[in-house]
C-alpha cells in the first residue's frame, strides 16, 4: 500500500520538534547541531527571535488578501531589494522553482516583444540544478531528472562545465536568446564559477544582446560573504532568481530584472495567488534588513574563514575521508574520498547534520549567524564523525 505521504523523497530516519539558532531537537532530546540549514534556507538559524517576531506581528494583523490588491509588506521588500540590487522591478513567488518559471517566462517575452520570437533557446551547464518543474528539468536534461517525464519543454541547450569553446560555438547561434548559470552550484557539487568565468559570459553576453540570468536561490541572500554571490565579480545579471534564503525559513522567491528584461512582462503575463503574501514579505524585509548589513556580511566572511581553515585542517587530519574543500563562504564543500552518503550518515552518529550532493560532495551550508564557538563545536563532531569512516566506531 503506497503511503500517506507520496514516496518521494529519501528520508533520514530522524525526526526534529524544536530548533533554535543552528541546533535542531528530536522528539527525545537529542540535540543536533545543524551545518545543513533547511538546505541553504535557515539563513538565521532556527526560531530567529527577529523574524518571530516580524512573522507574529503581521500574522495578528493580516495573512493573505492575492494579488488583487496593493500589499504593503511586498512593497516594502520590493524597494529594500531594488535599493541593494542591480534591480529596478521584482515579482515575488513561493520557491525558486516557480521563479524559475518566470525567469523562462520573461526570457522569451523579452525576445518577442522585440521581433525576434526565433531567439527562444535558453544555454544552461552540466552539474546544474534549476528546480524540479517540467521547464527546470528540461533546462538541466540530465536522465536522472528528466527520466519518465516526456516530452520535454524544448529550447534548452547544455554545454560542458568550463567548456568555453562550446560556449562560443553556442552563442554565435541565432536561436540563442539567454544564458542560465548558478554563480555557485549547490546540488552539482559546491563549484563556483571563477571570477573571470562570470565576467567573461556578461562581456560575451554583451556582445551578443543575449540576456544573462543568475539563478542565485541557493548561493545568494549572503551565503558567500555578500549580499548576491554574483557581486564578488563584479558583474550583474539581467534576470536574477532568488528564494532560499530570503525568506527564512518561510516559502519566498523572488525574481529581480533589468528594467528592460522586465518590461515585456505587463498586466496578464504572469501572476500568483499565494506569491508576496504579507506572511512572506514581513519575513523577508527583516531578512533584507539583517542580511543586506555590510557589518553582518563582514561577520559571515569572518566566521566563514574560520570554519574553512578548520575544515582543511579534517581533510589533513582524515585522508581517508576527506580529498579536499571548495565553495566560497558558508556555503562550502568536503569532496570525498569515501562514499557522501557514509560521510553524512556518520554525522548522525556524532549528531551533526551535513547535506549530500553531487561529485561526491557533502555540502556545509550553516545559518549564516552561526558562533565561533558553534563552529568549534561542529568541526569537533565532524572530526569525529570522520574517525568513523574507515574504523570498527560506526
Amino acid at each position: 500500500m503506497i503511503p500517506s505521504i507520496l514516496p518521494t523523497y529519501n528520508r533520514a530516519p530522524l525526526s526534529f520538534v524544536k530548533g533554535e539558532g543552528v541546533w535542531l531537537q528530536t522528539g527525545d532530546g537529542r540535540r543536533f547541531l545543524d551545518l545543513g540549514a533547511g538546505i541553504a534556507v535557515n539563513a538565521l538559524g532556527h526560531a530567529n527571535p527577529d523574524l518571530v517576531d516580524a512573522l507574529t506581528t503581521q500574522a495578528n494583523a493580516l495573512w493573505h488578501v492575492s494579488n488583487l490588491y496593493q500589499i504593503p509588506a511586498q512593497q516594502k521588500l520590493a524597494d529594500a531589494l531594488v535599493e541593494t540590487t542591480f534591480a529596478d522591478s521584482c515579482f515575488f513567488t513561493n520557491s525558486g522553482t516557480e521563479a524559475m518559471e518566470l525567469a523562462v517566462k520573461m526570457a522569451r517575452k523579452y525576445w518577442h516583444d522585440r521581433g525576434q520570437p526565433e531567439r527562444s533557446r535558453i544555454l544552461t551547464f552540466e552539474g546544474a540544478f534549476h528546480g524540479r518543474s517540467s521547464a527546470a528539468i528540461a533546462a538541466v536534461g540530465t536522465e536522472k531528472m528528466t527520466k519518465g517525464f516526456g516530452p520535454l519543454l524544448g529550447g534548452f541547450t547544455q554545454l560542458g562545465w568550463g567548456d568555453h569553446d562550446g560556449l562560443r560555438a553556442a552563442m554565435a547561434q541565432p536561436d540563442v536568446g539567454a544564458v542560465l548559470i548558478e554563480p555557485v552550484q549547490g546540488e552539482g557539487g559546491i563549484r563556483p564559477v571563477p571570477d573571470q568565468c562570470l565576467k567573461g559570459l556578461r562581456d560575451i553576453c554583451d556582445e551578443t544582446g543575449t540576456l544573462l540570468i543568475f539563478d542565485e536561490v541557493q548561493c545568494g541572500m549572503g551565503r558567500t560573504g555578500r549580499l548576491f554571490a554574483h557581486e564578488w565579480a563584479g558583474v550583474t545579471p539581467d534576470i536574477m532568481m532568488v528564494a532560499k534564503g530570503i525568506g527564512g525559513g518561510f516559502p519566498l522567491g523572488a525574481v529581480l530584472a533589468t528594467e528592460a528584461a522586465a518590461a515585456p512582462m505587463t498586466a496578464g503575463t504572469h501572476g500568483s495567488t499565494y506569491g508576496g503574501n504579507p506572511l512572506a514579505c514581513a519575513v523577508g524585509a527583516k531578512v533584507m534588513e539583517i542580511v543586506s548589513d555590510e557589518g553582518f556580511l563582514e561577520g559571515v566572511r569572518a566566521r566563514a574563514g574560520r570554519l574553512r581553515q578548520g575544515l582543511e585542517g579534517l581533510v589533513a587530519t582524515h585522508p581517508q575521508a576527506f580529498e579536499s574543500v571548495r565553495g566560497a563562504g558558508l556555503m562550502l564543500g568536503l569532496k570525498c574520498k569515501a562514499a557522501a552518503a557514509e560521510v553524512v550518515q556518520a554525522g548522525y552518529a556524532e549528531e551533526v547534520l551535513t547535506v549530500p550532493a553531487a561529485d561526491n560532495v557533502v555540502r556545509l551550508l550553516p545559518p549564516l549567524n552561526i558562533t565561533e564557538a558553534e563552529i568549534d563545536e561542529a568541526l569537533s563532531r565532524l572530526d569525529r564523525a570522520a574517525a568513523r569512516i574507515g574504523s570498527d566506531a560506526g
